[in-house]
Protein backbone atom coordinates (compact mmCIF):
# COMPACT_ATOMS: atom_id res chain seq x y z
CA UNK A 1 0.00 0.00 0.00
CA UNK A 2 1.81 3.67 -1.13
CA UNK A 3 0.64 6.31 0.61
CA UNK A 4 1.45 9.83 0.25
CA UNK A 5 1.79 12.19 3.35
CA UNK A 6 1.79 16.23 3.26
CA UNK A 7 2.90 17.97 6.25
CA UNK A 8 5.32 21.03 6.88
CA UNK A 9 5.85 20.60 10.20
CA UNK A 10 9.42 18.77 10.23
CA UNK A 11 9.59 16.50 12.79
CA UNK A 12 6.12 15.80 12.60
CA UNK A 13 6.07 14.51 9.33
CA UNK A 14 9.39 12.30 9.98
CA UNK A 15 7.41 10.49 12.99
CA UNK A 16 4.79 10.08 10.70
CA UNK A 17 6.32 8.63 8.01
CA UNK A 18 8.42 6.56 10.36
CA UNK A 19 4.96 5.09 12.46
CA UNK A 20 3.73 4.10 8.57
CA UNK A 21 6.53 2.35 7.43
CA UNK A 22 6.40 0.36 10.62
CA UNK A 23 3.04 -1.03 9.52
CA UNK A 24 4.48 -2.20 6.10
CA UNK A 25 3.38 0.89 4.24
CA UNK A 26 5.48 2.48 1.09
CA UNK A 27 5.78 6.39 2.12
CA UNK A 28 6.25 9.53 0.07
CA UNK A 29 6.88 12.93 2.02
CA UNK A 30 6.06 16.10 1.11
CA UNK A 31 6.92 19.40 3.11
CA UNK A 32 3.68 21.80 0.88
CA UNK A 33 0.68 21.65 -1.10
CA UNK A 34 2.46 22.00 -4.48
CA UNK A 35 5.23 19.45 -3.90
CA UNK A 36 2.34 17.40 -2.45
CA UNK A 37 0.11 18.23 -5.83
CA UNK A 38 3.22 17.15 -7.86
CA UNK A 39 3.70 13.79 -6.27
CA UNK A 40 0.01 12.97 -6.57
CA UNK A 41 0.10 13.49 -10.43
CA UNK A 42 2.83 11.53 -10.62
CA UNK A 43 1.93 8.38 -8.73
CA UNK A 44 -1.04 6.16 -7.95
CA UNK A 45 -1.10 6.32 -4.06
CA UNK A 46 -4.13 4.06 -1.83
CA UNK A 47 -4.83 7.59 1.02
CA UNK A 48 -3.40 10.51 0.95
CA UNK A 49 -2.62 11.89 4.62
CA UNK A 50 -2.43 16.05 4.38
CA UNK A 51 -2.03 19.17 6.99
CA UNK A 52 -4.57 21.58 6.16
CA UNK A 53 -2.60 24.95 7.07
CA UNK A 54 0.66 24.24 4.48
CA UNK A 55 2.85 26.31 2.60
CA UNK A 56 2.85 27.21 -0.82
CA UNK A 57 -0.91 25.90 -1.09
CA UNK A 58 -3.06 24.06 1.41
CA UNK A 59 -4.84 21.48 2.34
CA UNK A 60 -8.24 22.32 1.00
CA UNK A 61 -6.88 23.88 -1.95
CA UNK A 62 -4.71 21.27 -2.89
CA UNK A 63 -7.52 18.41 -2.54
CA UNK A 64 -10.01 20.41 -4.57
CA UNK A 65 -7.58 20.51 -7.66
CA UNK A 66 -6.71 16.72 -7.09
CA UNK A 67 -11.07 16.17 -7.16
CA UNK A 68 -11.50 18.54 -10.17
CA UNK A 69 -8.56 16.34 -12.17
CA UNK A 70 -10.35 13.14 -11.09
CA UNK A 71 -7.93 12.20 -8.65
CA UNK A 72 -10.21 10.14 -6.15
CA UNK A 73 -7.56 8.36 -3.91
CA UNK A 74 -8.69 8.53 -0.26
CA UNK A 75 -7.91 11.88 1.50
CA UNK A 76 -7.17 12.72 5.32
CA UNK A 77 -6.70 15.65 6.77
CA UNK A 78 -4.56 16.22 10.00
CA UNK A 79 -4.67 19.70 11.52
CA UNK A 80 -5.09 21.58 14.28
CA UNK A 81 -8.32 23.65 13.08
CA UNK A 82 -10.81 21.53 15.39
CA UNK A 83 -14.24 23.62 14.97
CA UNK A 84 -16.73 22.08 13.51
CA UNK A 85 -17.17 24.76 10.72
CA UNK A 86 -13.26 23.91 9.68
CA UNK A 87 -14.39 20.30 9.10
CA UNK A 88 -17.44 21.28 7.58
CA UNK A 89 -15.11 23.13 4.95
CA UNK A 90 -12.52 20.35 4.71
CA UNK A 91 -15.03 17.37 4.10
CA UNK A 92 -17.00 19.74 1.33
CA UNK A 93 -13.27 20.17 -0.26
CA UNK A 94 -13.56 16.06 -1.30
CA UNK A 95 -11.95 14.56 1.96
CA UNK A 96 -12.77 11.59 3.49
CA UNK A 97 -12.15 11.73 6.89
CA UNK A 98 -10.28 14.47 9.47
CA UNK A 99 -7.81 13.89 12.22
CA UNK A 100 -7.03 16.60 14.79
CA UNK A 101 -3.59 17.51 16.44
CA UNK A 102 -2.78 16.12 18.73
CA UNK A 103 -3.59 12.66 17.59
CA UNK A 104 -2.80 8.96 19.26
CA UNK A 105 -0.88 6.83 17.02
CA UNK A 106 -3.34 3.84 17.47
CA UNK A 107 -5.93 6.24 16.06
CA UNK A 108 -3.66 7.60 13.18
CA UNK A 109 -3.18 3.88 11.94
CA UNK A 110 -7.11 3.14 12.61
CA UNK A 111 -8.14 6.10 10.05
CA UNK A 112 -5.68 5.08 7.49
CA UNK A 113 -6.54 1.52 7.42
CA UNK A 114 -10.28 2.41 6.92
CA UNK A 115 -9.42 4.29 4.22
CA UNK A 116 -6.82 1.82 2.32
CA UNK A 117 -9.97 -1.18 2.81
CA UNK A 118 -12.25 1.56 0.37
CA UNK A 119 -9.39 0.94 -2.02
CA UNK A 120 -9.04 -3.15 -1.50
CA UNK A 121 -8.45 -5.97 0.91
CA UNK A 122 -5.32 -4.71 3.18
CA UNK A 123 -4.42 -8.17 3.46
CA UNK A 124 -4.10 -8.88 -0.65
CA UNK A 125 -0.87 -10.30 -1.78
CA UNK A 126 2.19 -8.86 -3.35
CA UNK A 127 2.86 -11.74 -6.10
CA UNK A 128 6.21 -11.39 -6.85
CA UNK A 129 8.79 -12.67 -9.56
CA UNK A 130 8.36 -16.31 -10.07
CA UNK A 131 7.35 -18.75 -7.21
CA UNK A 132 7.23 -16.46 -4.15
CA UNK A 133 4.13 -13.86 -2.65
CA UNK A 134 4.70 -11.19 -0.12
CA UNK A 135 1.78 -11.38 2.02
CA UNK A 136 0.80 -7.79 3.88
CA UNK A 137 -1.32 -9.62 6.74
CA UNK A 138 1.11 -11.46 7.99
CA UNK A 139 4.44 -9.91 7.18
CA UNK A 140 5.19 -13.50 5.54
CA UNK A 141 7.27 -14.49 2.43
CA UNK A 142 5.74 -17.64 0.72
CA UNK A 143 7.79 -19.95 -1.75
CA UNK A 144 7.80 -24.00 -2.74
CA UNK A 145 8.87 -25.51 0.18
CA UNK A 146 6.97 -22.72 2.85
CA UNK A 147 6.98 -19.35 4.54
CA UNK A 148 9.04 -17.58 6.53
CA UNK A 149 8.37 -14.75 8.68
CA UNK A 150 10.28 -11.30 7.89
CA UNK A 151 11.00 -8.59 10.09
CA UNK A 152 9.88 -5.15 9.29
CA UNK A 153 12.83 -3.71 7.84
CA UNK A 154 13.16 -7.26 6.17
CA UNK A 155 10.16 -6.77 4.81
CA UNK A 156 9.89 -3.38 3.37
CA UNK A 157 13.65 -4.33 1.51
CA UNK A 158 11.53 -7.75 -0.07
CA UNK A 159 8.48 -5.22 -1.27
CA UNK A 160 10.81 -2.54 -2.81
CA UNK A 161 12.36 -5.37 -4.75
CA UNK A 162 8.92 -7.22 -6.22
CA UNK A 163 7.16 -3.99 -6.95
CA UNK A 164 10.55 -3.08 -9.28
CA UNK A 165 11.18 -5.84 -11.11
CA UNK A 166 13.46 -5.83 -13.66
CA UNK A 167 15.34 -2.94 -12.13
CA UNK A 168 17.75 -2.01 -10.89
CA UNK A 169 17.39 -0.54 -6.65
CA UNK A 170 20.78 1.26 -5.56
CA UNK A 171 21.73 1.06 -1.89
CA UNK A 172 21.14 4.27 -1.14
CA UNK A 173 17.36 4.16 -2.76
CA UNK A 174 16.90 1.29 -0.13
CA UNK A 175 18.52 3.52 2.47
CA UNK A 176 16.47 6.96 1.50
CA UNK A 177 13.23 5.00 1.84
CA UNK A 178 13.38 2.14 4.28
CA UNK A 179 15.90 3.94 6.68
CA UNK A 180 15.63 7.74 5.84
CA UNK A 181 17.69 10.31 5.68
CA UNK A 182 18.11 11.01 8.99
CA UNK A 183 18.84 7.43 9.69
CA UNK A 184 22.05 7.00 11.76
CA UNK A 185 22.46 3.73 10.35
CA UNK A 186 25.39 2.73 7.47
CA UNK A 187 25.03 1.18 4.58
CA UNK A 188 26.11 -1.95 5.46
CA UNK A 189 22.60 -2.63 7.00
CA UNK A 190 21.38 -3.03 3.56
CA UNK A 191 24.07 -5.87 3.23
CA UNK A 192 22.80 -7.70 5.96
CA UNK A 193 19.45 -7.20 4.92
CA UNK A 194 20.09 -8.47 1.38
CA UNK A 195 22.14 -11.21 2.94
CA UNK A 196 18.87 -12.33 5.90
CA UNK A 197 16.80 -12.06 2.60
CA UNK A 198 18.82 -14.38 0.16
CA UNK A 199 18.66 -17.02 3.24
CA UNK A 200 14.54 -16.32 3.55
CA UNK A 201 14.28 -17.27 0.28
CA UNK A 202 16.49 -20.27 0.51
CA UNK A 203 14.53 -21.65 3.11
CA UNK A 204 11.21 -21.22 1.28
CA UNK A 205 12.87 -23.33 -1.41
CA UNK A 206 12.53 -20.55 -4.24
CA UNK A 207 14.13 -20.11 -7.49
CA UNK A 208 14.29 -16.41 -7.58
CA UNK A 209 17.33 -14.67 -6.36
CA UNK A 210 18.64 -11.35 -5.29
CA UNK A 211 21.28 -10.61 -7.68
CA UNK A 212 23.99 -7.50 -6.86
CA UNK A 213 25.61 -5.63 -10.14
CA UNK A 214 28.73 -3.93 -8.52
CA UNK A 215 28.15 -0.20 -8.00
CA UNK A 216 24.39 0.03 -9.22
CA UNK A 217 22.43 -1.80 -6.68
CA UNK A 218 20.19 -4.96 -6.28
CA UNK A 219 17.14 -6.58 -8.45
CA UNK A 220 15.24 -9.93 -8.26
CA UNK A 221 16.53 -12.79 -10.52
CA UNK A 222 13.58 -16.07 -11.60
CA UNK A 223 16.66 -18.80 -12.39
CA UNK A 224 14.01 -20.80 -14.48
CA UNK A 225 12.94 -18.11 -16.43
CA UNK A 226 16.44 -17.11 -17.30
CA UNK A 227 16.81 -21.23 -18.28
CA UNK A 228 14.08 -20.84 -20.97
CA UNK A 229 15.33 -17.53 -22.60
Amino acid sequence: MKILLAEDEKELNRAVTMMLRHEHFDVDSAYDGKEALAYAREEKYDVMVFDIMMPQMNGIELVKILRAENIDTPVLFLTAKAQIEDRIEGLDAGADDYLCKPFARGELMARVRALTRRQGNLDSLYKGYGDIVLEQGTSSLKGPAGSERLNNKEYQVMEMLLKNTGRLISTDQMMDKIWGYDSESQVSVVWAHISFLRKHLDSVGSRVTIEAVRGLGYRLEDKESDKKS
